[in-house]
């Protein structure tokens, strides 16, 4: 199926520069938990968008460990899923403006999350990737990862997010 802007032009890159700024935004100060988890957003691309964040006594689930704690891994998780749809949705409508896509992201929600969590969360920083599977009018499917600095996968997730 061919996407409903296919056939239209792609956003200028100087559109493009705008579009990212206003995410980077959204996802690293608009939101105000993601402030509190210190996400930073690595990566734009389309087929495995990035978040990273640091580790911090403020994130530690665990105190004799120092471990992550398992609600902030599967935030971190929840938070690059959504990023991944907005990413994604941007991709699809090539041709709309920053503001276009920006308020398509006020449409988005998690609906179903599960969270598979696979090693202890220790590490100096931690990069969670979200790939899309399904970009639908309505939902968006996606699967996460959260690794730390050594690729060390901790955790994965999947995901379903309403997108309009």
């Amino acid at each position: 199926m061919t996407p409903p802007s296919a056939h239209l032009p792609r956003r200028s890159s100087a559109e493009q520069q705008r579009l990212e700024a206003t995410l980077r935004d959204m996802f690293e100060h608009r939101i105000s938990f993601n402030e509190v988890l210190g996400l930073k957003v690595a990566s734009f691309d389309p087929q495995a968008a990035q978040l990273r964040f640091a580790m911090r006594p403020e994130l530690v689930g665990h105190y004799l460990y120092g471990r992550l704690h398992g609600g902030v891994i599967a935030a971190a998780l929840d938070t690059v899923g959504g990023f991944a749809a907005v990413v994604g949705i941007a991709e699809k409508y090539a041709n709309e403006t920053a503001e276009q896509v920006a308020h398509r992201f006020g449409r988005i929600g998690t609906i179903d999350l599960r969270t598979d969590f696979l090693h202890q969360g220790i590490g100096r920083e931690f990069t969670a990737t979200g790939t899309i599977t399904r970009l639908g009018g309505r939902i968006a499917s996606v699967q996460m990862r959260l690794e730390n600095e050594s690729q060390l996968l901790i955790a994965t997730a999947a995901a379903a997010y309403v997108v309009s």
